[in-house]
């Protein structure tokens, strides 16, 4: 930690886990669905480092869906850690001597765990009897429901599949496990799970949610992409207006398709440009480049700021392919530099990116190659980078990501929000 000290501490030690996953002992387990610890629901990947059958007792009593860290000898503020299990990581969730929960490193105790409970809406099934968890999970520590309504991709098979990408294997894994996982939600279903939370989150914790899925690149259900995705948020907007930030991740897509998205109540669009580097892209976004093309995709997202404003434009990227094995960059430096080049171009036009950090899963190619992930330097140079290039185009934390700063982000899959520094009404 001496050698970023303009990172705080949380993010150093949040970017860690999230890059390398944790363990957990037996003890540390939600207890599923009916116990009193919000179960993972694994909402759109599987972020994990093995497959289901690889976890041993966390495949069938599911770890937490995120854990919250403080204390301990670094004096840790309140930090959300999206979980990723790693049976080998040296970071391991277990009872203390006092039986209190707390993450240990190599066997030494670094910090005070505290674990998710169980949101009083998820006690209440739907009227078929499916989970609202199944159909309307909510992440960030209830900040967020995520709404994965196309449970697989499109871009099918080794040839088109982004190369960090397990959603349509997590699918898979999924049935073959016997669980619960629909591949396209019925718009019914997801206006009564919204119903179940809308009544029973009497604290308003959840404030927005996120349309999201695979890539369409013909037709689902007779309707394109926009129309798709479209068809929920105009059903949601309808029935609950103003309730919840409405926001939608999907390809970049034609300005007319992305005023559509808008007409339908959507007030944030990310059209994820995933790495920057042309090459990289190329090779690891096969189908994106073989159907859109870099370039365009990258005046599409440019066209969007238009539509929605640069602000509500928030393209992510997947932070720490740029050093995959074997094409990606050998060095630190390249790998940042090449990245901030992406983040200056966005940011330069207002626009803000934002990243999830890699989990390297075990059945995506990159991840196979590359069970580590990336270095933990380049994910705290990354931070430098991005918070820097923020201040010098008098940016602040975009909205619909909860607060910004250490001991305020409940953002759980990278820690950008928690290195930000907190900016009177904005990131609320």
């Amino acid at each position: 930690m001496e050698r970023f000290p303009g990172i705080p501490r949380e993010a150093v030690l949040k970017e860690d886990l999230l890059r390398g996953g944790v363990a957990f002992d037996p003890a540390a387990l939600s207890g599923n669905e009916g116990g009193e610890v919000k179960p993972k629901s694994y909402f759109i990947f599987s972020f994990d480092h093995r497959t289901l059958p690889e976890l041993g007792e966390a495949a069938l009593n599911r770890p937490p869906e995120e854990i919250v860290l403080t204390g301990g000898p670094y004096g840790l503020r309140r930090t959300v850690v999206s979980v990723r299990v790693n049976p080998s990581s040296p970071y391991r969730v277990a009872p203390d001597g006092d039986g209190a929960l707390a993450l240990f490193l190599d066997g030494a105790r670094i910090a005070d765990v505290g674990l998710p409970p169980m949101p009083e809406y998820y006690r209440h099934p739907l009227s078929n009897g499916k989970s609202v968890m199944e159909v309307a999970p909510t992440i960030q520590w209830g900040y967020l429901i995520y709404l994965t309504v196309f449970r697989v991709c499109q871009y099918f098979g080794a040839k088109e599949e982004c190369q960090y990408c397990d959603i349509n294997h997590n699918w898979r894994q999924h049935k073959a496990a016997g669980r619960p996982y629909t591949g396209v939600k019925p718009v019914d279903e997801v206006l009564e799970a919204l119903e179940i939370i809308d009544r029973h989150d009497t604290a308003r914790a959840s404030t927005a949610y996120t349309l999201t899925g695979g890539a369409v690149t013909s037709q689902v259900g007779g309707k394109d992409e926009a129309d798709f995705y479209g068809q929920y948020a105009q059903a949601i907007e309808e029935r609950f207006p103003g309730r919840w930030i409405g926001k939608v991740v999907a390809q970049a897509l034609p300005k007319e398709d992305v005023q559509r998205f808008h007409d339908y109540g959507i007030r944030i669009y990310h059209p994820n440009y995933e790495v920057w580097d042309r090459r990289l892209f190329e090779l690891y976004c096969p189908g994106k480049e073989r159907y859109i093309g870099r370039d365009e995709w990258h005046r599409r997202i440019l066209d969007s700021a238009e539509v929605f404003g640069p602000r509500n434009v928030i393209p992510n990227f997947v932070a720490g392919v740029e050093m995959a094995r074997p094409s990606g960059f050998l060095t630190v430096d390249e790998a940042i530099a090449s990245t901030r080049e992406g983040l200056r171009f966005f940011m330069s036009r207002g626009i803000t990116p934002r990243f999830t950090t890699w989990c390297p899963e075990p059945t995506t190619p990159l991840g196979r190659e590359n069970p580590d992930g990336a270095p933990l330097e380049y994910h705290l140079r990354l931070l430098e980078a991005y918070t820097e290039t923020l201040r010098e185009n008098g940016l602040t934390a975009p909205p619909g990501y909860g607060p910004a700063g250490p001991g305020r982000a409940v953002f759980s899959v990278s820690s950008f929000m928690d290195a930000l520094t907190p900016e009177p009404g904005e990131g609320e």
